[in-house]
């Protein structure tokens, strides 16, 4: 049988050996048995249509036509605490809400002043003080101290793996595919073909050991179909392989066209139920992990206060962040609330970004998987003492 690596790179059309097929992989359990997820809505999601200050005066005023309506209204808001409600698509979180399931820290942003979705990602990635301040990711830099040897506890979900999980430390990746799966009898027969091969055959014997962890991932999930990959499919993959006992740990989920200049009441509505039905997928397939479980959601920054002459609003500045899992201490915001009147906007246009998201990840990195605070400040996100972390986000074990 004569088959070159071209042929074979060819023929593996699995996401998943091509992810797992790297020398020196391991699946072993990492030292840490919490879970923690970061979403990252690229666009720049509208925080004040997502979570609505509907009682603040200036609300409706400002957003004639895209003001969330109150609580009891026609397509009302599903209210949290009587000043600000949930928009109708986002129905899954407003138990969470109530149970303490979730928390909500809204005028958030990263120290990025700018508006460019570039290096507002980059430096909400990067974990620095000013894009391109560093080639690796604040989350990358975090799982260097948390692998224990050769483990690989991290896991980038989708094709590209974004910069907050790029750097030195090695990650697991998972993409969904409409190519059909390597199987072990297959990956068998290329265990022949490639024996005494240095490189290709301990690769294939990790892609053996990761088609074992990924199994029963794709199950029940609908069938891929190019430029239409739904968050759900991704969150459920996600859900089941770090509720796996030998799987990673730590993920990051990308979520793109959060960018909403024209139209936006209906984008957005269409956006946000994706997001909804996502967060529901992950968490009913995080089964009992999920109470060891932390879930981050965020977007590089937020949009402006006054809707603009197409209906939609522009780039802003303070956004928000969901913060919800088993682990969470929640039914409450955290942070500070500057309002909407125009003296307290930023530039006479933003939501003041009065809540820092450096923050809301030391003290995830810190209370909820144990990193310490001098490496979260020196290593993590330098230049960042003056971020401080939130008292009583995260339940005690």
């Amino acid at each position: 049988m004569n088959i070159t690596r071209r042929d074979l790179l060819k023929t593996v059309g699995s996401a998943t050996f091509l992810a797992a097929a790297t020398p020196g992989i391991t699946f072993a359990s990492g030292p840490t048995e919490k879970r923690f997820v970061t979403i990252i809505l690229r666009g720049a999601m509208d925080a004040l249509m997502a979570v609505a200050p509907y009682a603040d005066p200036d609300y409706a005023r400002l957003r004639s036509r895209l003001a969330v309506a109150k609580p009891g209204e026609q397509e009302g808001a599903l209210d949290l605490n009587g000043h600000f409600g949930l928009h109708p698509s986002l129905s899954a979180l407003e138990p969470l809400y109530k149970n303490g399931e979730l928390a909500i820290l809204h005028a958030a942003t990263t120290n990025y002043r700018g508006r460019s979705h570039f290096d507002g990602q980059n430096v909400l990635e990067n974990g620095t003080v000013k894009p391109y301040g560093i080639n690796s990711g604040w989350l990358n830099r975090s799982l260097s101290l948390l692998n224990v040897g050769d483990r690989r506890i991290g896991l980038s979900i989708g094709h590209a793996i974004p910069l907050m999980m790029r750097g030195e430390t090695d990650v697991q990746t998972w993409a969904p595919s409409n190519l059909p799966t390597a199987n072990s009898d297959f990956l068998d027969r290329l265990m022949q073909v490639y024996e005494g091969d240095p490189i290709f055959e301990n690769a294939l014997q990790q892609a053996l050991k990761s088609a074992e962890m990924t199994s029963g991932v794709t199950d029940g999930m609908d069938k891929v179909r190019p430029g239409n990959i739904q968050l759900k499919l991704l969150t459920e993959a996600a859900g089941k392989i770090l509720a796996k006992p030998n799987g990673p740990r730590v993920a990051t989920i990308e979520s793109g066209g959060w960018d909403t200049h024209a139209g936006q009441k209906l984008v957005l509505g269409k956006k946000l139920t994706e997001l909804n039905d996502g967060l529901a997928a992950l968490r009913q397939n995080l089964g009992a992990v999920w109470r060891d479980t932390v879930i981050v959601v965020v977007s590089e920054f937020g949009r402006t206060v006054a809707e603009n002459g197409t209906r939609g609003t522009d780039h802003g500045t303070g956004g928000l962040a969901f913060v919800l899992g088993g682990a969470v201490k929640g039914g409450k915001f955290i942070g500070k609330w500057p309002g909407l009147a125009e003296r307290h906007q930023f530039q006479g246009r933003d939501l003041a970004p009065v809540n820092d998201y450096r923050s809301l990840f030391k003290t995830v990195m810190h209370d909820h998987l144990g990193l310490s605070e001098n490496h979260l400040e020196d290593t993590i996100f330098p230049e960042s003492r003056d971020a401080k972390m939130f008292n009583g986000l995260i339940r005690k074990s």
